[in-house]
C-alpha cells in the first residue's frame, strides 16, 4: 500500500511547463475529426451508444440495401422461367426470417458481441474462429466496396451514357469521405444519413405498393401462368432440372441476405439494454428486407421488367411504374425517378457503415486475440478504431479499383464469405445446443435447435452453390485472399505465442521475492534522486525492470514512483463498469509494485491515469510526477530482440521510443532499459 503523499515543501514547485501551440496539421486534424472525447465522462456511454432506429440505419442499411442488387442477380438467372419469380419471392422473404431468427438466438447467448467470429471460436475452437475471423474481414471489405459500386451504378443509371465514365471517380471520392466520417465517430456518421435511409424507404415502399398491391388484378393471369409454365417445364425439362434451375438462381441471388448478422457482430454499440435493442434492431432489418426483396421481385414479374444496357433492373422497375406521372401537367414521375435512384444510390454508400462499423470490430476482437497485430485493437482519441477504419477504407479502395466497380464481379465474391461464415456460426449454435451442459440447463432446447439446422441447410447449400457456379468467375480470388489471411493470421498468433512464453520466464522472479514487511519507516523525500517506473501490469517484467535499475545506480535513488496508464482499447470500451475494471486492476497493479519496492527497503509511490492512448497519457502523467519529484529520472523497458526484422516492429509498437522522445523535448530525462527477447 503506498504511502500517503507528504505535504508540500515550502520550496515552491517548479514551473509548469509551457503548451506548445498546435501545428497545423493538428488544426486540420481537429477541424476534420474533431476534439478528442473524455473517457471520464458518466454519461459517455450513453451519448455514443445507437438506439434500436438508429442501429438500423447504422446496420440494417446493409441488409436493406442489398435489395438493390440481389433480387435483381436472382430474378436475371431464372432466364425465360419468369413465373417462378412467385416462388423465388415467398423462398428469398422466408430465408430473411430464418437467418435473421438464427442470428436474434446468436445475440441472446453472446451478448458482447463479436458475431460469427466469437460464436466459431467459442463453440468450434481457435482455428474455426481465425476462418470465420477472416472471412468476415474481406467480406467487410467487399460490404463497402460492393456498397459503393452499386451505389454508383444506381446513380449513373439516370444518366447519360456519356457520364459513366466519372462513375469509378465517384466511388473512389465516396469511400473516401465515409473513412472520414467514421474517423469521427459511429453515432456522427450514423447521425448524418438518417435523411437518406427514410427517403429510401418512402420511395421503395410507393414503388412495391404500386407495382404489387395495385396490380393485383392480374393475380389470376399470373396464376394461370405459373400453372402454364410449370405443366410446360415439367414434360420438356424434367422436375430435377426446373428445381436446379430454380435453386441456381435462389442461391445467386445470395447477396440479397448479407449484412444480415451485422447486428451481432456490432452489439457493443447498442444502448442499453443491448440484447433488447439488438433484437429489435433485427427485426426491423429482418421484416422491412423480407417484405422489399419479395416485394421487388414480384414487381420485376408483374411489370414485365426486363435488363437494359447502362441501367439497373430496380432503375427499369421505377421508370415503367411512375415515369409518366403527371401531376396538372407537371412531369411529376420524371422527378419520383430521378429522387428514388439517388436515394437507393445513397443508401448502398450508408450501407458501406456496417463495413465501416463492424469490419474494425472484428479486427479489434481478432488482435486483442493476438491473431493480429494489437494495435488494432486500440482506440483513438475520438474513441473510434482508427487504425481499422483507415485499414477497412484503403483495402476496399484497392477492390474497386482491382474490380473497375464490376458488381457482378463483386457480388459473386461477396457473397461466399458471408455464407461461410453464416454455415460456421450455424454449425458452432448447433453444437452449442447438443451439449449435454446446454441440454440440462434448457429442458426445452429441441425447440431451439431446429432453427440453427434449417439456417444451416439453406446458408450451406447457397455456399455450395456459389463456389461451383461463380469459382471460375471470381469465386476463386476470394477464397485465395481468405486463405492467405488465414495463413498470416496464423504466423502472427506463433510469434506471439513465443515471445509470451519467452517473456513469461521472466515471472520466475517473482518467486524470489521477499514477502516480509520494511522493519524501519520509510519515507518519501521529493527532493532527493527518484527514479519513476513506466510499468504495465505486475508481471516479471516491471520487476525486472526494477531489478536493473538499482543494479545499474546502486544506493542512487532515494524513492521509486510508479507510473501507468490504463488503456481502454475496443475489448474493454463497452460500459463504465468494464472502465471501473480496467481502473482496479492498474490500481491493484501499482500497489504490489510499492508494496514490493518497500520490502526491499526503497521508499515508493505510485501515480496512474486513465486514457485511450498511453503515450499522450503517460507525457501528461510525467509532467506532472517532474512537479512534485524535482530530481526525477524515467525508465521504461523495450522489447530488444536478437535478430530485429520488420514484422517485428509492426507486431510490437515503439511506445517506450515514442515517450522518450516526448519526454525529452519537455527537458525530461528518460532511459530505455533493454529486455532481451532470445530467439
Amino acid at each position: 500500500m503506498a504511502d500517503p503523499a507528504p505535504p508540500p515543501s515550502s520550496a515552491p514547485p517548479p514551473p509548469e511547463q509551457p503548451q506548445l501551440p498546435p501545428t497545423g496539421w493538428q488544426k486540420f486534424k481537429r477541424a476534420l475529426l474533431g476534439g478528442p472525447k473524455d473517457i471520464q465522462d458518466p454519461q459517455l456511454f450513453h451519448a455514443l451508444s445507437l438506439a434500436a432506429f438508429l442501429a438500423w440505419v447504422g446496420l440494417g442499411a446493409d441488409g436493406l440495401s442489398s435489395s438493390s442488387y440481389g433480387p435483381e442477380e436472382a430474378f436475371k438467372n431464372l432466364g425465360e422461367h419468369q413465373y417462378l419469380a412467385v416462388f423465388l419471392a415467398a423462398l428469398t422473404a422466408f430465408t430473411v426470417i430464418i437467418i435473421a431468427a438464427a442470428y436474434s438466438k446468436i445475440i441472446e447467448h453472446f451478448p458482447f458481441g463479436g458475431g460469427g467470429y466469437v460464436v466459431a471460436t467459442r463453440l468450434l475452437g481457435p482455428k474455426a474462429g481465425v476462418i470465420s475471423g477472416s472471412a468476415l474481414l474481406v467480406d467487410y471489405v467487399l460490404t463497402i466496396t460492393t456498397s459503393i459500386a452499386s451505389g454508383g451504378d444506381a446513380a449513373f443509371s439516370s444518366l447519360p451514357q456519356s457520364l459513366h465514365w466519372m462513375k469509378l471517380s465517384v466511388e473512389v471520392v465516396v469511400i473516401i469521405l465515409l473513412t472520414v466520417l467514421n474517423l469521427r465517430g459511429v453515432k456522427e456518421s450514423v447521425r448524418a444519413l438518417v435523411p437518406v435511409f427514410l427517403v429510401f424507404v418512402a420511395t421503395h415502399l410507393v414503388i412495391i405498393i404500386g407495382s404489387v398491391f395495385f396490380h393485383l388484378g392480374r393475380v389470376g393471369e399470373v396464376a394461370r401462368s405459373v400453372s402454364t409454365g410449370l405443366s410446360h417445364d415439367m414434360k420438356t425439362i424434367g422436375f430435377f432440372a426446373l428445381s436446379g434451375l430454380f435453386l441456381r438462381a435462389y442461391s445467386l441471388g445470395a447477396g440479397t441476405y448479407t449484412g444480415i448478422e451485422a447486428v451481432s457482430n456490432g452489439l457493443q454499440i447498442m444502448r442499453e439494454p443491448r440484447v433488447a435493442t439488438a433484437k429489435r434492431t433485427m427485426l426491423y432489418m429482418a421484416v422491412s428486407l423480407a417484405l422489399t426483396a419479395a416485394g421487388i421481385i414480384l414487381g420485376y414479374l408483374l411489370m414485365g421488367v426486363h435488363p437494359m444496357e447502362g441501367k439497373t433492373m430496380n432503375a427499369v422497375l421505377a421508370a415503367q411504374l411512375a415515369g409518366n406521372w403527371n401531376l396538372f401537367g407537371i412531369p411529376i414521375g420524371k422527378g419520383f425517378v430521378i429522387v428514388t435512384l439517388a436515394s437507393e444510390a445513397l443508401l448502398l454508400f450508408v450501407a458501406a457503415q456496417a463495413g465501416f462499423i463492424d469490419g474494425p470490430r472484428v479486427m479489434a476482437n481478432m488482435a486483442h486475440d493476438s491473431w493480429l497485430p494489437h494495435r488494432f485493437s486500440a482506440l483513438s482519441d475520438r474513441l473510434t478504431m482508427q487504425n481499422g477504419v483507415l485499414l477497412m477504407g484503403g483495402t476496399s479502395l484497392a477492390m474497386l479499383i482491382y474490380t473497375r466497380g464490376s458488381v457482378d464481379a463483386l457480388v459473386v465474391m461477396y457473397s461466399i464469405n458471408v455464407f461461410l461464415t453464416f454455415s460456421l456460426s450455424q454449425v458452432g449454435m448447433i453444437r452449442y445446443w447438443l451439449m449435454p451442459e446446454t441440454r440440462r440447463k434448457h429442458p426445452d432446447w429441441a425447440s431451439h435447435i431446429w432453427i440453427h439446422i434449417l439456417g444451416f441447410v439453406l446458408c450451406f447449400g447457397i455456399l455450395v452453390v456459389n463456389v461451383l457456379e461463380k469459382f471460375t468467375e471470381g469465386a476463386w480470388l476470394t477464397v485465395v485472399v481468405t486463405g492467405t489471411l488465414v495463413a498470416i493470421c496464423m504466423v502472427i498468433k506463433r510469434h506471439y505465442l513465443g515471445v509470451f512464453a519467452r517473456l513469461k520466464r521472466l515471472d520466475q522472479i517473482l518467486t524470489a521475492l521477499p514477502t516480509n514487511p520494511p522493519t524501519k519507516e520509510l519515507v518519501l523525500e521529493r527532493k532527493k534522486p527518484t527514479a519513476v517506473m513506466l510499468v504495465g501490469g505486475f508481471s516479471g517484467l516491471g520487476i525486472h525492470s526494477l531489478l536493473t535499475v538499482m543494479k545499474l545506480f546502486p544506493r542512487y535513488f532515494h524513492n521509486v514512483v510508479f507510473m501507468s496508464v490504463g488503456v481502454v482499447d475496443s475489448a474493454t470500451f463497452q460500459g463504465v463498469e468494464e472502465v471501473d475494471r480496467v481502473r482496479e486492476q492498474t490500481e491493484e497493479a501499482m500497489k504490489r509494485y510499492v508494496e514490493l519496492a518497500r520490502g526491499l527497503g526503497i521508499p515508493a509511490d505510485y501515480r496512474m491515469s486513465m486514457g485511450t492512448e498511453a503515450i499522450s497519457e503517460c507525457e501528461k502523467l510525467a509532467a506532472d510526477i517532474a512537479r512534485v519529484y524535482e530530481r526525477s529520472i524515467f525508465f521504461a523497458g523495450k522489447l530488444i530482440f536478437e535478430r530485429e526484422r520488420w514484422w517485428d516492429r509492426l507486431l510490437h509498437n515503439e511506445t517506450a521510443y515514442q515517450i522518450q522522445r516526448r519526454l525529452q523535448f519537455a527537458g525530461l530525462a528518460m532511459v530505455i532499459l533493454p529486455v532481451r527477447v532470445l530467439e
